[in-house]
């Protein structure tokens, strides 16, 4: 199951969706609803639901399950989901975080995921053996239920930890394992060393590097799961199909493209990127206002809005 699944994604963009939130922190599942239908009939590989773009950690286990239903129900694409432990349990030990993990990953298998995504446990990273807690928790994952399973360099201001190259080419090594998705931020000499880390197991290598897109592909990455795509899904997937096509000078001006709309909404706060980009996809017509607002994020000022409006306004001068 997972060489098939590896050989459907590779080469292919799948956003990181949102999760439509009114400003009382409830789910709006009307603009869900609108919201999956309009990804859906992007030019997609697949869609990453309970990401952190989505909030998946800080619903509730009946929101969770409806947000899948729903996207399970709006495409045929693969679904992956991410699994870690909820922000609402308080597991007292790694064991206990990983037995979260396993029973979230279980739930997504039984309402049509087809693979998982492994938050990292960073309280694994300073234990004398969280590297092999680390490969056994995916191992278990995969087994329990029944999915492929994605691993996850995560930064450390979301809350994981820095994978070492051997963590990831044992990660790799595991049958269930469809690749490692590379979300270093900002840090491109550890994103280059995740990444020749990971090319020789033939598995996929998947970038989560928004501001470091174009790049992370010349580095190596042959497939994206991104945040920005929840909003600018044809934006994304221009940069890896002209990368793909060899064509040089489509690649740099669609590239380009991006990386000015990645500077106007990944930046410090780093957390403000989920607001913002609700923000870009109200502009682009797949989010009403009522339901663009992150309650776990920072409040940001309007300045910030506004900056975003003015890339996209620019962004379409252009074309």
């Amino acid at each position: 199951m997972a060489e098939e699944l590896i050989e459907r994604l590779r080469g292919t963009a799948l956003p990181a969706v949102l999760t439509p939130m009114r400003d009382d922190g409830t789910i709006d599942f009307d603009a869900l609803d609108g919201y999956a239908a309009r990804i859906a009939a992007r030019p997609i590989g697949g869609v990453a639901v309970w990401a952190h773009t989505g909030r998946g950690l800080h619903l509730g286990e009946d929101d969770r399950a409806a947000v899948l239903r729903t996207w399970r129900a709006a495409t045929t694409t693969p679904v992956v989901a991410g699994v870690g432990v909820p922000r609402g349990e308080q597991p007292e030990s790694p064991d206990e975080a990983v037995d979260a993990a396993v029973r979230m990953a279980v739930a997504a298998a039984g309402l049509g995921a087809d693979a998982v995504m492994v938050y990292p446990l960073a309280s694994l990273a300073a234990l004398p053996d969280g590297h092999a807690r680390a490969v056994a928790m995916h191992e278990r994952v995969a087994a329990e239920s029944g999915l492929p399973v994605l691993g996850f360099y995560l930064h450390g201001e979301a809350g994981g930890y820095a994978y070492p190259p051997d963590l990831i080419r044992d990660l790799l090594a595991l049958p269930a394992c469809l690749g490692v998705k590379l979300a270093t931020l900002d840090r491109a000499m550890a994103c280059q060393d995740a990444i020749r880390a990971a090319q020789p197991s033939g598995r996929l290598v998947v970038t989560g590097e928004d501001r470091m897109f174009g790049p992370s592909l010349m580095w190596g990455a042959d497939t994206a799961l991104v945040g920005i795509a929840a909003a600018q899904v044809e934006l994304t997937a221009a940069v890896l199909d002209a990368w793909k096509a060899g064509d040089q000078a489509a690649f740099v001006r669609a590239s380009n493209r991006l990386d000015h709309f990645a500077e106007a909404t990944f930046y410090a706060p780093i957390e403000g990127y989920v607001q913002r980009m609700m923000w870009a996809a109200v502009w682009e017509g797949l989010l009403p206002e009522s339901a663009a607002h992150d309650p776990y994020g920072p409040r940001l000022p309007a300045q910030e809005r506004d900056r975003v409006v003015r890339c996209l306004e620019e962004l379409a001068t252009e074309a």
